[in-house]
């Protein structure tokens, strides 16, 4: 049984560069030896005649032309060869050049020479020769050239091609996402003056909080009139901008987080959030991001081992025979022993902080009697000795 014949290799991009490079090659060399074998006999015979008064022309022989073939085609060699590592450099930096900036140097080349050529009449009437208006175009194309291109990049920010690339001058602008305002902490975060600056809230950010006020599920329903609430009670005691600057983040099809970062970065502002994962994404392309739950994490009372606190414990753990209780600000210490107690408030030992993503995990030990609950936490226990 005959085998199926192997498919044909598509040739790749190396094998495709390698064959136009040695076409250049030989294109070139053609191409400078043409000048050398119609004009190199006479050049050979004018240079002879100045150095010796005696010399004789040589004769347009075969044998008399090959070392002007040979010296047209080492000349074309390395002129192909030196013309193809200039081209090899500017195309690697051209790859990795962004794709909004080839389109500025682009349309800047295109409009400074289209300028240019508005002055070739100009130069033709005062009857200068024909190489020196070239030059003189060629000279003013490159100068309107960088000009046009200096000037693009003045525009980053109102240009369709950089738009949500360009990150704009801080501008200490605040911006709201949903899940902060339903939240609501971020009111009296402003009302305490952590948060300066002026306030803005997205459009779409506003439209998802309808959306979500309008849920059939009773509990979404909730919060999102919830986020309403704190919206309009924030913007009857602050300056609060709505969808004025959203024409910068125009995609609707991104999303909600990723349109907030693109808008973050436009504006130069700083995102106000307590979500997680928008938090990372926004760190990642170096949008400041103030987090409303590592302000209160930052906020909670530093509890050290061995030190004596005023516990309710309220539940079983889930190791046998410990009890939880928690601190004022929701920490959970879970009490060794404490099970026992559970429905007392005792006075506990701090044994081991441990700090985790979500915040801290205190373990301590049921140390003296049973108080009255009116008790507060007291103050650590000065070292003996």
């Amino acid at each position: 049984m005959k085998s199926a014949p192997a498919p044909k290799k598509k040739p790749n991009q190396q094998q495709t560069t390698s064959l136009f490079q040695w076409a250049m090659l030989v294109v070139f060399s053609i191409f400078t030896t043409i000048p050398f074998v119609i004009f190199g006999p006479d050049v050979v015979n004018a240079i002879g005649k100045k150095i010796y008064d005696g010399y004789q022309p040589l004769p347009n022989t075969p044998a008399n032309l090959i070392p002007l073939v040979l010296a047209g085609i080492i000349v074309g060699w390395f002129l192909s060869t030196l013309l193809i590592r200039i081209g090899t450099l500017l195309g690697k930096k051209w790859e990795k050049t962004d794709d909004s900036e080839k389109v500025t140097m682009f349309v800047g080349t295109v409009l400074g020479f289209v300028v240019a050529t508005f002055f070739i009449s100009l130069l033709s009437s005062f009857n200068l020769a024909k190489q020196v208006v070239a030059l003189y175009v060629l000279g003013i194309g490159v100068l309107f050239t960088a000009f046009t291109i200096y000037a693009l990049h003045t525009m980053k920010e109102t240009l369709p091609w950089y738009r949500g690339k360009v990150k704009a001058k801080r501008t200490g602008m605040k911006i709201l996402d949903t899940n902060v305002i339903i939240d609501g902490r971020v009111y009296d975060v402003a009302q305490s003056g952590f948060i300066e600056g002026q306030i803005y809230v997205p459009q779409f950010v506003l439209e998802e909080l309808q959306y979500i006020a309008d849920s059939h599920d009773p509990l979404r329903r909730q919060r999102g009139k919830r986020g309403l609430d704190i919206l309009k009670l924030m913007q009857s005691e602050f300056n609060i901008e709505v969808g004025v600057h959203d024409r910068l983040a125009p995609e609707q099809s991104d999303g909600v987080d990723s349109r907030l970062v693109r808008l973050a970065t436009a504006v130069g502002g700083d995102l106000v959030t307590n979500d997680h994962n928008l938090n990372r994404v926004a760190t990642l392309q170096n949008v400041r991001v103030l987090n409303i739950n590592d302000l209160a994490l930052s906020l909670r009372p530093n509890v050290l081992p061995q030190e004596s606190l005023i516990l309710s414990i309220v539940r079983e753990g889930n190791q046998h025979g410990q009890g939880v209780g928690y601190l004022e600000d929701g920490t959970m210490v879970i009490v060794e022993n404490g099970r026992e107690h559970i429905g007392e408030t005792r006075e506990v030992m701090v044994t081991q902080v441990i700090q985790t993503e979500r915040g801290k995990l205190i373990f301590a030990e049921v140390e003296g009697p049973e108080v009255d609950n009116t008790h507060r936490r007291k103050s650590p226990k000065k070292p003996i000795g």
